[in-house]
C-alpha cells in the first residue's frame, strides 16, 4: 500500500516544520508539501496531489474555513483541521466540519503535549484517507437543514432509570447531531463521548442545546442523569457513570489516555456497563479505530441492548465495525434510523 500523502496549510513556520518533523516519523505518511496560506495551497493541492490535507482555520489573506468551502466545491478532499484551544477556536471547527471537514485537532498547548498531537494526528490522517468524504449541502439553512422530525417517543413516562451511552469518533460530530435532534424531549438522560478536544467540546455542546428538543451542555462532574438532557464528556477528560441509590451521576476525570483517547468511549461504557447493566442503549456511531468495542460487549453481556450504525451511512467503519466483530452489537442500524431504534429500545 503506498504512503498517505499529506500537504499540511499553516500560516505558523513553526507548527508546520514540527508537524512535518513528527508525522515523518510515522509509517506510511509522507509530508510531500507545506503551505503558509491558501493561496499557495490552492497551487501545491494541484502540483502534489495530496491525498489528506491539514488545515488552520485562522488565518491571513483567506481564512481556513472560506478556504475549505471553495475546496469542496471545486476539488473535494479529506481535510483535517487544525485549531488552537480556545473558545474561538473550537467553534470555527466546527463550523469547518459543517462545511466538510473529516476531524478537528488541536494544536499542541499546555494540556496538550506535542507527542500527543504527533499520535493522534497520524491516526487521524489515516482516518481521513480512509473516510467517506461528506457530501456538504449548499446554501445550509438552520430553519430547513437543522430542524429535524423528532421521532416517536411512545409514551416514556418511565425513563428516570434508563441511560443511553453514546460513543463516537470521526465523523461522529455530524452523526452525533442527526441522533440527537430526534430525540424527543422525554427521552431518557443520555451520555456522549466524542473524540474532540478541550473547548472543542464546549462549542459542541453549546450549538447541539440551540438544535435539540432535549437539553444539551458539556458534563461537569457530579451532573445527575436526568430524563430530556445529554451531557458530553468535556475534551481532555474521561468521563464515568456512577450510582447513589436510585440516581445516575457522572464523574469527570484525569488519567491515562485509553487507546490514545481522553475522553475514552471504552472507559465510558465499562462504567455504564458496571453501574447501570440492563439499564443500559448503548451506541456506537463512525469513527476510526476499536475505542468502545470491549466496552460495548460488557454492556451486551450486562444486558443492554446496543446499537452500531452501519458501513453504509458512516464516514469510517473502524468503531462500530470492530465492536461488531467484538460480538458486541445486538442491531446495526443507518444512521437516519438511530434515534427511533434507541426509543424502541428504551
Amino acid at each position: 500500500m503506498s504512503d498517505i500523502k499529506v500537504l499540511i496549510v499553516d500560516d505558523s513556520a513553526i507548527v508546520r516544520k514540527i508537524f512535518s518533523e513528527e508525522l515523518s516519523k510515522e509509517k506510511g505518511i509522507k509530508i510531500v508539501g507545506t503551505a503558509p496560506d491558501p493561496y499557495v495551497a490552492r497551487d501545491k493541492i494541484v502540483q502534489l496531489k495530496p491525498d489528506v490535507i491539514t488545515l488552520d482555520v485562522e488565518m491571513p489573506r483567506m481564512d481556513g474555513i472560506t478556504f475549505l468551502k471553495k475546496l469542496m466545491k471545486y476539488y473535494p478532499l479529506p481535510v483535517i483541521i487544525v485549531s488552537s484551544l480556545t473558545p474561538k477556536g473550537g467553534k470555527m471547527a466546527l463550523d469547518a466540519i459543517e462545511s466538510g471537514a473529516i476531524e478537528v485537532l488541536a494544536k499542541p498547548g499546555s494540556s496538550y503535549s506535542i507527542g500527543d498531537m504527533s499520535c493522534q494526528l497520524a491516526d487521524k490522517i489515516r482516518a481521513a484517507a480512509r473516510a467517506r468524504i461528506p457530501r456538504v449541502k449548499e446554501n445550509r439553512d438552520s430553519s430547513s437543514d437543522d430542524k429535524r422530525v423528532v421521532v416517536a417517543s411512545k409514551a416514556l413516562k418511565k425513563t428516570s432509570n434508563k441511560v443511553i451511552a453514546i460513543g463516537a469518533s470521526t465523523g461522529g460530530t455530524e452523526a452525533l447531531k442527526n441522533v440527537l435532534t430526534k430525540l424527543p424531549y422525554t427521552s431518557p438522560g443520555v451520555l456522549v463521548v466524542q473524540h474532540m478536544p478541550p473547548n472543542f467540546t464546549t462549542a459542541f455542546a453549546e450549538r447541539l442545546n440551540g438544535m435539540c428538543q432535549i437539553n444539551v451542555k458539556e458534563a461537569e462532574d457530579g451532573d445527575t442523569i436526568v430524563p430530556g438532557k445529554a451531557l458530553i464528556a468535556p475534551g481532555n477528560y474521561h468521563m464515568l457513570l456512577r450510582r447513589s441509590g436510585a440516581r445516575y451521576y457522572v464523574l469527570i476525570k484525569d488519567g491515562p489516555m485509553v487507546r490514545h483517547q481522553r475522553p475514552s468511549v471504552d472507559v465510558l461504557f465499562r462504567s455504564v456497563a458496571e453501574y447501570a447493566g440492563a439499564n443500559v442503549v448503548g451506541v456506537i456511531l463512525t469513527g476510526m479505530g476499536s475505542d468502545g468495542a470491549n466496552g460495548m460487549l460488557q454492556m451486551k453481556k450486562a444486558g443492554a441492548k446496543t446499537i452500531a450504525q452501519d458501513e453504509a451511512s458512516c464516514v469510517v467503519f473502524g468503531m462500530p465495525g470492530e465492536a461488531i466483530k467484538s460480538g458486541g452489537v445486538d442491531r446495526v442500524v443507518n444512521l437516519d434510523r438511530i434515534a427511533q431504534e434507541i426509543i424502541n429500545s428504551v
